[in-house]
């Protein structure tokens, strides 16, 4: 995993902003939190993994429970796997095709939510990194991010290439909208890869062999 510190040696503190920012792995963004270069304001829906991350971070950082996307109502479809719900429903049929997949996608409820804009919240401002992870809602909390988006400088986006959720925008969507907003298209940071039933790779279901599902995709000013 590279290090922001490591490319930023000496910068001042830097306004992260991350949506969808449940623990697990090591964020790009940590290494500055270590050495007390940066501002995490986070959001995630879920109050038990709230407070973990306000115990994790400390007061220096602010989390809130808030969905963001358009601003509208919307469905949270809960899934066997936290990490796999979505403001889009599953798509078993296609997930089925591969192994591993629709296993952890399975539906277990749907639940009327709130969502939020980002740029109907008043604490954000002079954000220079975001990171955003949301399960197909990529596009729609960036659609209504443009202010925030107007002074950011680095974007790291998970982006599909299939339609795991049904009528979620896909990576081209994501890119396309980017671009408009004066962005640059720099890598991708690994791939999420399974293998088409009832063939498997080294007795691995999660091994795939050349079908990219899902990516984080980086952006970053246009230069």
């Amino acid at each position: 995993m590279w290090s922001l510190a490591d490319i930023l040696p000496g910068t001042a503190v830097i306004n992260v902003l991350d949506i969808g920012a449940a623990l697990g792995e090591r964020p790009p963004y940590q290494s500055l939190v270590e050495a007390g270069k940066a501002r995490v304001i986070g959001f995630e829906p879920d109050l038990k993994e709230i407070e973990r991350l306000r115990q994790a971070y400390g007061k220096s950082h602010r989390f809130f429970p808030f969905f963001v996307g358009d601003g509208q109502p919307a469905t949270f479809h809960e899934t066997n796997w936290p990490p796999t719900g979505s403001l889009f429903e599953p798509n078993t049929a296609l997930l089925e095709k591969f192994n591993n997949m629709a296993e952890l996608t399975q539906p277990v409820g749907q639940h009327p939510v709130a969502t939020k804009r980002i740029d109907d919240i008043e604490d954000i401002k002079d954000i220079d990194f975001i990171k955003i992870d949301v399960q197909g809602s990529e596009l729609a909390v960036l659609q209504n991010a443009l202010q925030a988006l107007s002074k950011t400088l680095l974007i790291q986006a998970e982006v599909e290439f299939v339609e795991l959720y049904k009528g979620q925008p896909l990576f081209a969507d994501l890119d396309i909208f980017l671009r408009g907003q004066g962005f640059q298209f720099h890598s991708f940071d690994g791939f999420g890869t399974r293998s088409f039933k009832p063939m498997i790779r080294n007795n691995d279901p999660n091994a795939g062999f050349r079908q990219f599902l899902w990516s984080d995709a980086l952006y970053v000013r246009d230069w």
